[in-house]
């Protein structure tokens, strides 16, 4: 079952310059060389569920500290945003590869109906944020059988 997400233009955007760093880097080119290009905010893996009589959502956050993290709900959307900050030994050490977006981020999702914002729990382990709530009773799957009846063919009736 899935639930529709709130489309933003930025968001292909984004995915389309990450495609163009992948194919900048093929050709041999260091990304750092195009200053005017600014690191943009990236978008870490979201995945919602209804697992049993909760709605899960899990975001992928490996390296984002708990206390970077803020989760909130405004008029049905929850939004996830935060900031994935670099952490170097040394300023002196340079990056030979880098495929790891450091910085803001930020995911919206529609929540189904009927979840309360207040009734949200966010755990963050392993770099993963889960956050459940109960669904509503109303919104537990059930199973309805519709009886499916055979058309007879009309009897005194010839075929042409």
């Amino acid at each position: 079952m899935g639930f529709l997400e709130k489309w933003s233009p930025s968001t292909d955007l984004e995915q389309l310059r990450h495609e163009f760093d992948d194919l900048l880097e093929r050709f041999g080119f260091d990304r750092t060389e195009f200053k005017a290009w600014p690191i943009a905010s990236n978008r870490p893996a979201i995945e919602s569920s209804i697992d049993g009589d909760k709605f899960v959502v899990r975001v992928d956050l490996p390296g984002v500290d708990p206390k970077n993290i803020d989760v909130n709900v405004v008029n049905g959307i929850l939004t996830v945003k935060g900031t994935r900050e670099e952490k170097r030994e040394s300023d002196k050490a340079s990056v030979f590869r880098r495929e790891i977006r450091y910085g803001s981020f930020e995911r919206a999702i529609s929540l189904p109906e009927g979840i309360k914002a207040d009734d949200l729990k966010a755990v963050h382990h392993d770099g993963v944020l889960e956050l459940s709530a109960p669904l509503p009773k109303e919104s537990a799957a059930k199973t309805i059988k519709i009886q499916v009846e055979e058309k007879k063919p009309e009897s005194g009736k010839k075929a042409a």
